[in-house]
């Protein structure tokens, strides 16, 4: 546990150094701050209501998830991995007395940080933008069900980040594993147009799992359906990544 926690420490550290996490951080400030005018040109000027200051952090969510949080996702991953693998540093960090299944736990769980904190701070810039914009009052509800819907979309997150690694850990070339990404991604969401009756089955539907915890009316076993899913997802994909990696020669 103490080689793990050092390497996460260590993982977490690269992140914290790289420009492209600064980059999410800055970028996703800035859409919200447009989204939020834009918002608020249309309604001065068009009469459109627009959406509350406790609507905006959904409607915010529901956006970067399907856009900007992807990609942010694709790239912190393809860098933790492919970089090192093109740099010839993972044979390095490989001398030390860790364990390769520590090794790749700890990078995966530093990325799964990453894209929390990313989260948690898009959730607290589209609620402070929504009060600047927006003179409506929040309460506790609103206030629970915005925490709650950045939270659990964690998981849907998570799957999308194992499905980078293992494409990572297959194809050392960072290019190559961003465009199949893409391809992926794109394809199934469109296969959730066309054959909308195997749409379940896909990882991208869950990525809208955080609407079924705010219902009036809480749908208990989908949610529970939907999570062994994810959870299914997890196991094989990491299983599988790190099958790939632990049988990399270095």
């Amino acid at each position: 546990m103490v080689e793990f926690k050092k390497a996460l420490i260590n993982e977490m550290e690269k992140l914290y150094k790289k420009k492209k996490a600064l980059a999410a951080v800055v970028l996703s400030l800035i859409f919200i701050v447009f989204g939020q005018i834009f918002i608020s040109i249309v309604r001065n000027n068009f009469g459109v209501q627009g959406v509350s200051s406790s609507e905006f952090p959904l409607l915010i969510l529901s956006i970067i998830i399907n856009t900007l949080l992807p990609l942010f996702v694709a790239l912190v991953t393809i860098d933790s991995f492919c970089g090192e693998f093109s740099q010839n540093t993972m044979k390095i960090t490989l001398t030390r007395p860790i364990t390769r299944l520590k090794l790749y736990s700890a990078k995966i769980a530093s990325i799964c940080v990453f894209i929390f904190s990313l989260l948690m701070l898009s959730m607290v810039f589209s609620i402070i933008s929504g009060l600047i914009f927006n003179s409506n009052s929040f309460n506790f509800l609103d206030i629970f069900k915005i925490i709650i819907s950045y939270t659990v979309t964690l998981l849907p997150m998570v799957i999308l980040c194992l499905v980078i690694v293992l494409f990572a850990n297959i194809f050392k070339g960072g290019i190559a594993v961003f465009f199949l990404s893409i391809l992926v991604f794109i394809a199934f969401k469109a296969f959730e147009i066309f054959i909308p009756s195997y749409s379940g089955i896909f990882f991208t539907s869950i990525f809208g799992w955080y609407n079924l915890w705010i219902m009036d009316n809480i749908p208990v076993f989908k949610i529970f359906r939907e999570f062994m899913m994810m959870l299914s997802y997890a196991i094989i994909l990491f299983t599988a990544g790190y099958y790939v990696f632990d049988n990399k020669d270095f």
